[in-house]
C-alpha cells in the first residue's frame, strides 16, 4: 500500500528565527536557531535544500511516497519552494498566510505561480480574523481562480506545542475557528478543494456538517487527535466510523503532523490509524484511498 502524508511541517531556519523575534524576553537573540533547537533538544536544520534532502531520506527510510510540507510561519514560502524544487516528485508545498496583510494577494499569486506551491493555509484563530472579512474573501477568490490550488483552513482548538515549550505568548481566539464559517465559501467555490485538518480539532460535529453539505470539503486525519477528550465516549475508531459515514473514503486524507528532527516522520500515527481502519473492516481499496490515493488525485505528479 502506498502511503503519502498530507500534513507535515517544514521547520526551516526562517521558522525558528521568526519564533525568536516573537519572544518578549529576547532570550534567543544570539544565534536564534541554534539556541532554540538546543533548548528543545532538536536538530538544527540546514538550508532549505539540505532540510529537504533529509526529509527525502526520512521518507525513504519510512517507506512513505510523498508528503505535503507546510511553511509554518507567514512569510516562509521561499523555504518550502526550495524543498519542492529539490524533490518535486516527493513534495507538495503549502504555506501559512496572514490574509489581512497588505501584500497577501501578491504573496498568493507568487507562491501559487512562480514558486510552484499548491496550498494556502489559513489559521483564523491565530491571526484572529473572521473568514467572512472582505480581505479574506478576496484572498480565497484568488486561490479558487488558480487551477490545482487547495485551501487549508485550521479550525477548532489551536495549540502550537513549540510555542508552549518555549514559553512564547499565543494570543489565539478559537471563536474564529468554526468550520461552519466555511459553508458559504465552499458553496461559492465548488471546484476549490478545502482541507480541514485534524477532523476539525474538536469541532468534529461542525466539520461533519460542513462536509455533508459541501462535497469539496476534505478532512485530514493528522496528529494524535487529542481533541477527542472533549467528546465524552468518543474514540478514534468512532471518529473514523462517523467520518467515513458522512464524508466517505474519497474525502479523507491521511496525515501525521510530523515536523522536527531527530524524531522525523511519526510512524506511530500511521500505526494507530491503520489499525483502527482494520478494526472497522474498511475495504482495502478505501484504505488505499485514505492512505495515498486521494493525495495523488488532488496533487498529481507533474509530467515533464
Amino acid at each position: 500500500m502506498q502511503v503519502h502524508d498530507a500534513h507535515c511541517h517544514f521547520f526551516s531556519r526562517r521558522f525558528f528565527e521568526t519564533l525568536a523575534a516573537q519572544d518578549p524576553q529576547r532570550r534567543f537573540d544570539t544565534a536564534p536557531v541554534e539556541t532554540i533547537c538546543g533548548t528543545l533538544g532538536w536538530d538544527v536544520p540546514g538550508d532549505p535544500a539540505a532540510l529537504a534532502a533529509r526529509w527525502v531520506a526520512e521518507l525513504d527510510r519510512q517507506q512513505v511516497g510523498r508528503a505535503v510540507l507546510i511553511a509554518s510561519v507567514p512569510g516562509d514560502e521561499e523555504s518550502v519552494a526550495a524543498a519542492v524544487a529539490h524533490a518535486p516528485d516527493r513534495f507538495v508545498g503549502f504555506f501559512m498566510l496572514d490574509p489581512l496583510a497588505d501584500d497577501a494577494i501578491a504573496r498568493v499569486e507568487r507562491a501559487l505561480g512562480p514558486l510552484g506551491l499548491r496550498g494556502v493555509c489559513l489559521f483564523p484563530a491565530m491571526q484572529r480574523y473572521p473568514l467572512h472579512d472582505p480581505r479574506v474573501l478576496a484572498v480565497i477568490e484568488r486561490v479558487a481562480a488558480t487551477p490545482g490550488a487547495v485551501l487549508f483552513v485550521h479550525c477548532g482548538v489551536l495549540t502550537v506545542g513549540v510555542r508552549r515549550r518555549l514559553g512564547l505568548p499565543s494570543r489565539f481566539d478559537i471563536r474564529f475557528g468554526n468550520p461552519l464559517d466555511l459553508h458559504a465559501i465552499a458553496l461559492a467555490h465548488p471546484e476549490l478543494p478545502i482541507v480541514i485538518p485534524h477532523f476539525g480539532a474538536g469541532m468534529f460535529r461542525e466539520a461533519l456538517m460542513l462536509a455533508d453539505l459541501c462535497p469539496n470539503v476534505h478532512l485530514d486525519t493528522s496528529s494524535s487527535n487529542g481533541w477527542i477528550r472533549y467528546h465524552p465516549g468518543l474514540t478514534l475508531a468512532g471518529v473514523f466510523r462517523q467520518a467515513l459515514l458522512v464524508a466517505g473514503p474519497r474525502r479523507l486524507l491521511f496525515g501525521t503532523d510530523s515536523s522536527f528532527f531527530p524524531r522525523g516522520w511519526n510512524r506511530e500515527i500511521w500505526h494507530a490509524q491503520h489499525q483502527v481502519l482494520r478494526e472497522l473492516n474498511v475495504q482495502e481499496t478505501d484504505v488505499s484511498l485514505i492512505a495515498g490515493g486521494n493525495f495523488d488525485r488532488l496533487f498529481p505528479v507533474a509530467t515533464p
